[in-house]
């Protein structure tokens, strides 16, 4: 039982009502009745809310949760009192989140509660762990409420951002639409790939001819060849110390993580096989490039468990590995950040090598804290020798960018909000061509 804030007041009422009639007589007979009358009013209370148990609660999540988006959660509460009680809800949240004061409100004139929905925008993936719903009840007296425990508690996984990915399918299909009655065929190079074995019809090439399948079966068979039409799409992300910066919550590697498997999920739409390689002071993880069903699946249980270890970046170990599992030429995208061109000039020999066996995106990222310091108003000499400064860095990754194309490696210099529609878009371009 919890005392509300009205009883309390009505009391201090009371007590200074009482306390008056030490100089008015009559005031002091009052007090006596209005300190009954308030113990009954409590009495009366206490058994409307006691006098059963009432109160039901339901709280609906997903199972899994997207990691940078909102998140629905929705709870009902059904009560079964005779007349209208007010409810405040509260709700145990993970201690991710950090919200202390959170409560739903529901009015006091409806019996019946529709249920209310909030959302939740993780930043980290990981377990999250609900607790109770809290219930309190009271009538409309509203001295005294009655705390109901309903729920129990759950875990909720938070995987990389996966609830926008038709959307992204979306956007990629309106970006290529053709014209009624055209159909164009795409040819990767002059390669081709094996389809199926048929029988052999007069006219075919001898030298497709399956002789293994020709005497198990004692009749001519041959194979059958289409053009090459899809690639492998590579996503490569750097885990080191690097990516840890944060923005609006979240980490550069959660951001490159969340691109990475927009753009799969496209890139497998689009008929193109997507694989996965992370890495910092060593390759941790190498997924090989596919696009059967459930691949999509493979590689968010993939980026739902990768960490960092905050170590130094080690290009030349990526390159090493890249050599040793992708034979084929491959787009691949490599999500890093340079800070300067010192240390871009470190990676380059690394970087050129991966460009000369395979086309190369380099992902990195803008400081938009840094160019909203810079548009930010000058006042004084130290501010504007620090805007000087700031300029500096911020001309620093443009010529970063400008040093890749120079040695003929793709480049895309974007903000984290917009990294995943900028890695798609130029996903696209590089496929038209």
């Amino acid at each position: 039982m919890y005392l509300r804030r009205r009883f309390y007041l009505l009391l201090l009422a009371v007590a200074l009502i009482t306390g008056a009639g030490f100089g008015f007589a009559p005031l002091y007979t009052v007090g006596r009745w209005l300190v009954l009358l308030l113990f009954l009013a409590t009495l009366a209370d206490i058994i409307l809310l006691w006098h059963r148990k009432a109160i039901t609660a339901e709280r609906r999540l997903s199972s899994r949760f997207s990691n940078g988006d909102d998140n629905p959660v929705t709870i009902s509460v059904e009560s079964t009192y005779p007349f209208p009680v007010r409810i405040d809800v509260i709700d145990e949240l993970p201690f991710q989140f950090q919200k202390r004061d959170f409560s739903l409100h529901l009015p006091l004139s409806t019996i019946h509660h529709p249920p209310s929905t909030y959302t939740l925008r993780p930043t980290r993936r990981g377990v999250y762990s609900f607790g109770h719903v809290l219930v309190f009840v009271s009538t409309r007296l509203g001295l005294v409420e009655r705390r109901y425990r309903c729920c129990e508690p759950c875990d909720v996984s938070v995987y990389p951002s996966y609830q926008k990915l038709h959307q992204y399918e979306l956007m990629a299909i309106s970006q290529n639409l053709q014209e009624p009655g055209i159909k164009r065929i795409r040819r990767i190079g002059n390669n081709t790939e094996f389809e199926h074995i048929r029988d052999y019809l007069k006219g075919d090439d001898y030298r497709t001819i399956n002789w293994r399948a020709t005497a198990r079966l004692s009749r001519p068979m041959v194979n059958v060849y289409q053009d090459e039409r899809s690639q492998q799409i590579f996503s490569i992300i750097d885990k080191g110390r690097v990516m840890q910066q944060a923005f609006q919550g979240m980490t550069l590697l959660d951001y490159a993580i969340n691109a990475s498997l927009a753009l799969s999920f496209v890139a497998m739409r689009k008929e193109d096989r997507a694989g996965l390689i992370t890495f910092a002071d060593k390759t941790d993880t190498f997924v090989a490039a596919d696009r059967r069903p459930g691949h999509i699946n493979k590689l968010m249980e993939t980026l739902y468990a990768e960490q960092t270890d905050f170590e130094e970046t080690d290009f030349s170990a990526l390159s090493v590995a890249i050599g040793r599992h992708i034979s084929k030429h491959s787009l691949l995208v490599l999500y890093t950040n340079f800070m300067g061109q010192v240390s871009l000039q470190r990676q380059l020999p690394f970087l050129q090598q991966i460009a000369r066996r395979h086309r190369l995106l380099v992902v990195f990222f803008d400081d938009v804290e840094l160019q909203e310091f810079i548009e930010s108003p000058i006042h004084n000499d130290e501010e504007r020798c620090q805007h000087e400064v700031a300029e500096k860095f911020a001309a620093e990754k443009q010529l970063i960018s400008a040093t890749l194309r120079q040695y003929g490696i793709l480049s895309l210099l974007t903000t984290p909000q917009a990294l995943t529609v900028d890695v798609i878009n130029r996903y696209l371009a590089i496929r038209s061509f």
